[in-house]
């Protein structure tokens, strides 16, 4: 049973007028205990929706948060450089996070403000290597064993990437694809040490880890041969993959774009490339909410891509004219996500990432507002009166069917969203945000 609402002396709520505790609706006036949440099932309940099952269904599905928001995709190698390879973090905001320990206990406080499953997202350049220079080809999984004790003591799943951008060896903007077969045997090697150190943490977790592929292999402009560099591209994953590990502890995925800063007219990893090798190879694909034009949607290419290729990925963005990776806040574009995610009823085979960063705003409130804006929008999916939807549309009465989706519209999502946050004792409004700012004051201000 959900608490009471604290009501103020007066409020309008689906027209009824509530004052100091009595619900007023034209000349009657009924004095009453009002329960918010009970009365939001009962709206449910008309549209046959089990809230119950959607409050559990909503908050098991695992959603990965990203380390690099933390710390504007720096890493930690020893002699690391700027971030480069089409990649831009902007703004300054305070406290960046500069050590493993920092980033951990960071991750942890906004986790702490996050209700429903986690996971921690990390890139190979992450790994704590205790000051001395290992390069990316020779990483193993010992680098990556405090991340893995940590997760464990904390109860987080780890998913892994290993790191083709901000290296010397990609410098010219190849990697995978590059002429010299020297640079694509060094990127090989370092393809094949992350799916060992992504194995390694599957098999100590006990839950397969995604290891997401993706390089920013490209032209600025227009290219003469677009054959040759997608060919080297295929022959250096097949080698890459080479290995067959077992999937109960990793999931391989590769991750398309359609273009990026410096490749803006030919990108090697293209959607079509990346989706012809998933089903051939029978591994993940990523479909990134940024890496395609602005007018397309990821939502809509899930129901076609999961007929072809055993898992899939998902990064979580959000694109302002083009790929510039905001915060996830509750919009169009994410509602029809989550929707085409529960629907899909596949939601074993598909992984959920996040893909931002903003070092605009508080990182930790980024982290928050936008796992927080993914939780939502899976709540409100889950909350769907999908198969009257369905029902109607195979009976050919669309009429209905566009009247049902207006109507579920401004159903008590919100009510149930508070009381998804009070069952994991987790604030549903801003005063997370005061936590953070109290995080920032005793933490995030006294860093360098």
């Amino acid at each position: 049973m959900g608490s009471c609402l604290l009501l103020p002396d007066y409020f309008c709520l689906y027209g009824y007028r509530i004052v100091m505790g009595r619900i007023q609706h034209g000349e009657s006036v009924m004095t009453t205990s009002f329960n918010a949440f009970d009365w939001a099932v009962e709206q449910f309940a008309k549209w046959d929706v089990d809230v119950e099952q959607a409050l559990s269904q909503a908050a098991a599905v695992p959603i990965s948060m990203h380390c690099w928001q933390g710390d504007d995709v720096r890493g930690f190698e020893a002699g690391g450089g700027e971030l480069g390879d089409g990649l831009a973090v902007t703004g300054n905001y305070l406290g960046r996070a500069t050590t493993p320990d920092e980033l951990r206990a960071d991750f942890e406080h906004a986790a702490a403000l996050v209700p429903g499953a986690k996971r921690l997202n990390l890139h190979a350049l992450y790994a704590e290597t205790d000051g001395t220079r290992v390069d990316r080809d020779a990483l193993e999984p010992r680098h990556f064993q405090r991340w893995i004790e940590w997760a464990g003591q904390q109860g987080f799943g780890l998913d892994f990437n290993p790191s083709f951008f901000s290296h010397p060896q990609s410098s010219d903007g190849f990697t995978l694809s590059h002429r010299d077969p020297a640079i694509r045997s060094f990127w090989i090697n370092h393809g094949i040490a992350s799916r060992r150190i992504a194995a390694a943490m599957g098999e100590a977790l006990q839950t397969p880890c995604v290891n997401n592929i993706w390089i920013p292999d490209g032209y600025k402009d227009v290219p003469a041969d677009r054959h040759a560099p997608r060919e080297r591209l295929m022959e250096s994953l097949d080698a890459m993959l080479a290995d067959d590990l077992p999937r109960t502890q990793m999931i391989d995925a590769v991750e398309s774009k359609l273009f990026g800063i410096g490749s803006e007219s030919y990108v090697v990893g293209s959607h079509e490339f990346y989706m012809g090798y998933a089903i051939r190879r029978q591994i993940g694909l990523c479909l990134d909410a940024g890496h395609f034009h602005p007018t397309e949607g990821i939502a809509d290419k899930l129901s076609s891509v999961l007929l072809w290729v055993p898992h899939v990925l998902l990064h979580v963005s959000r694109g302002v004219r083009w790929d510039s990776d905001h915060v996830v806040i509750v919009n169009d574009d994410l509602l029809l996500t989550a929707q085409e995610l529960v629907r899909s009823q596949a939601l074993d085979r598909i992984s959920l990432g996040l893909d931002f960063f903003d070092a605009s705003i508080n990182r930790i409130a980024a982290w928050i507002i936008g796992s927080r804006a993914m939780r939502k929008a899976l709540l409100q999916a889950f909350l769907e009166p999908f198969d009257q939807l369905r029902e109607a549309e195979n009976e050919g009465d669309y009429t209905r069917r566009l009247a049902c989706l207006e109507e579920i519209k401004t159903l008590p999502y919100g009510i149930v969203w508070d009381e998804l946050c009070r069952r994991h004792d987790q604030p549903a409004g801003l005063e997370w945000l005061d936590e953070v700012r109290r995080y920032e004051a005793d933490v995030l201000s006294k860093r360098a």
